[in-house]
């Protein structure tokens, strides 16, 4: 039975490897402070953060979230640690709420490893603060107890860690404010929360022009992080009380296999203890192609919980084997000898139990993911599939927009074979940065500079062509900057088709045109969407959503064009003009922070695979390749010219 505490009322633990569950209303930073027995935190050291999230028996999220989990082993922890506080603060600069009276009271609760709760707190009460103190564990006689505390700070983290006895605490403050923020720049966004109903959470803003649609709200991470179980792969609930070691554990969203509100594809029944055969569109939508999107996500999130869990489990025989190894050499008795050898190999033997039964929940998770992604794959919209993929063969424009575009692909170290298709809603609410600097990809090769300029060409032309072919041909155009000419060889199949709105810009002076020709149409259509007038925009103004893709950024732009893209960054997908900036930011260099804004607000992709993406959940460094057209392949060349088709001009 779950303890509901109050403000300084405390509970026994009678276990030692716990969670910490938080739950929020906004997305948060969660971490932990190691305090002796007076409370005082002794240094850094003693503090797990986003930008340092581990600790002997202890580890927190990486990133700001909604919810978070935090993995404690109180049996880790070192001998002159008493306390352990755990700390949620609210993240700054991010444009988010500054004080926890604005949001919803956050709760903290401590589980067993099964899920079971042992006691659980909502903080009330709060006003000015940004920062708390939610839960102290602390030992008292040998056993350890819950006590919650609550205690919030209007002055921030600064002012909790220095209550807590720490001299850097500004330092450290800042320090994990900025990881933070680092950690926002390179998260992709989760798709948004389901209500009750089945139907997506909107939030919606000014409609995009034309378009008769709302947009959802800009975002960087969930605004509630979606809940997840760990039960078996078969689908049966996980026993009460069960090790998490001793079996496979898929970690899937509940709610993807709930019925959609249309009848979902039906799965062949399943012989009893066989794992469930995998169908296309086995989640929740409105239709089939929201049910895939909503299925490759789960897929996504699925894959990120399994590594997190074996991860844990390695990071822990580790964490044991060593705690084992040192009290064997720590008794002179025990040091050598035939005693002191058995006592090695019986650690290591615990060690390599514990990760081999982890590393087999692993693979069977693998299995059958790889399984839902061989059927998922050959599904997936021409918008949403690889460019082999034989869908594009039969591409027709579109009528409507799609809900989703692909990017590119994701892998995990441990699951390298499996691809999970990287998915972003349309309409864009970020501009994409494909970086051509240099690169060093996860095999160690290292590309010349004229190499990956023109691979991140290429990567950029083949994004533009996805775009042009996943929207009506009226809805979407290209306008391009290539001050220099130097990417003429890369656009050429956009160019001969005929599909750009006008000739690649060249020169300053045509910079300059393209650049204030767009500021005013931004301009002038959100006047027109705050004073509900779009009725009385000027009729030559092209309404359709429009892609700029800048080459070769920033050479051919003064101060002021360089301003003018700031403005297009961040006010453009408002209402319809978005960002595909190829640039190597050292080339930027001269400008020094004044373009950091602008780099913060485009999502970075590379043209080789790098490890620089995260998931919204776990944090994972996860691998990115792009979504490149296959050498020889004809495909682009065939989508281009049924836009061009299709387009009024060829008429």
């Amino acid at each position: 039975m779950t303890a509901e505490l109050v403000r300084g009322q405390n509970h026994p633990l009678s276990q030692v490897r716990l969670e910490i569950r938080i739950a929020a209303g906004v997305p948060v930073v969660a971490g932990a402070t190691l305090g002796d027995d007076s409370g005082k935190v002794r240094g850094v050291e003693w503090v797990a953060h986003p930008g340092s999230p581990t600790l002997p028996g202890l580890e927190v999220s990486r990133q700001a979230a909604a919810e978070h989990r935090l993995a404690v082993d109180l049996a880790a922890v070192p001998e002159q640690v008493h306390r352990v506080h755990v700390l949620l603060a609210l993240p700054t600069g991010t444009g988010g709420p500054l004080r926890f009276g604005a949001v919803a009271a956050p709760s903290a609760a401590v589980t067993g490893l099964d899920g079971t709760e042992v006691a659980r707190y909502t903080i009330n009460g709060l006003d000015a603060e940004s920062a708390v103190v939610a839960l102290e564990l602390y030992r008292r006689q040998g056993a350890w107890k819950v006590r919650a505390v609550g205690q919030g700070y209007a002055g921030g983290l600064a002012a909790l860690l220095t209550d807590q006895g720490l001299a850097q605490a500004d330092a450290l403050a800042d320090r994990i404010q900025e990881a933070v923020a680092r950690g926002l720049a390179r998260s992709i966004p989760a798709p948004e929360p389901r209500t009750a109903d089945g139907d997506l959470a909107r939030q919606a803003t000014a409609p995009a022009p034309g378009s008769g649609q709302s947009r959802p709200a800009p975002r960087d991470v969930p605004e509630q992080a979606p809940p997840w179980t760990a039960r078996p792969c078969d689908g049966r609930p996980a026993a009460a009380g069960a090790d998490p070691s001793g079996g496979p554990l898929d970690y899937t969203h509940p709610r993807r296999h709930a019925a959609p509100p249309p009848p979902a594809p039906e799965a062949p029944p399943v012989p009893p203890g066989q794992p469930a055969v995998p169908v296309a569109g086995d989640a929740v939508g409105w239709s089939m192609d929201e049910r895939l999107y909503n299925q490759v996500w789960g897929m996504f999130e699925d894959l990120a919980r399994t590594t997190a869990a074996y991860r844990s489990a390695v990071d822990f025989a580790e964490s044991r084997m060593d705690k084992e190894l040192d009290q064997v050499l720590s008794d002179p008795r025990s040091r050598l000898g035939s005693a002191g050898e058995a006592a090695r190999e019986a650690a290591r033997a615990k060690r390599d139990r514990i990760v081999g039964q982890a590393r087999a929940a692993l693979d069977r998770d693998l299995a059958q993911l790889t399984a839902e992604a061989e059927v998922v794959e050959p599904a997936l919209p021409p918008a949403c599939a690889r460019w082999d993929n034989p869908v594009w063969h039969g591409y027709q424009v579109p009528a409507e927009r799609p809900l989703a575009v692909r990017l590119g692909d994701l892998h995990l170290p441990e699951s390298a074979p499996l691809r999970v298709p990287m998915l972003v809603r349309l309409p864009l609410e970020r501009g994409l940065w494909i970086d051509s600097g240099r690169v060093t990809a996860p095999d160690g090769t290292v590309f010349e500079p004229g190499e990956l300029r023109h691979l991140a060409m290429e990567a950029a032309v083949a994004l533009a062509t996805r775009l042009l072919a996943a929207h009506p041909v009226e809805e979407f155009g290209v306008q391009v900057i290539d001050p220099a000419g130097s990417a003429a060889r890369a656009l050429a199949p956009l160019v001969r088709s005929g599909v750009l709105a006008a000739p690649p810009a060249a020169g300053a002076a045509g910079v300059t045109e393209v650049l204030e020709r767009l500021v005013r149409r931004v301009d002038l259509v959100q006047m027109a969407v705050r004073g509900d007038a779009t009725a009385s925009l000027p009729p030559g103004l092209d309404t359709a959503r429009q892609l700029l893709v800048v080459t070769d950024f920033p050479h051919g732009f003064d101060d002021r064009a360089v301003t003018a893209l700031r403005y297009l960054a961040d006010e453009g997908p408002e209402v319809g003009v978005h960002l595909l900036v190829v640039a190597d930011r050292e080339d930027a260099a001269a400008y020094g922070p004044l373009l950091d804004p602008l780099w913060r607000s485009l999502m970075r992709l590379t043209p080789v695979p790098d490890d620089h993406l995260a998931d919204p959940w776990v944090g994972h460094a996860w691998t990115y390749e792009p979504a490149l057209v296959p050498p020889g392949s004809e495909v682009l060349h065939h989508v281009l010219a049924k836009v061009a088709a299709a387009s009024p001009k060829q008429q």
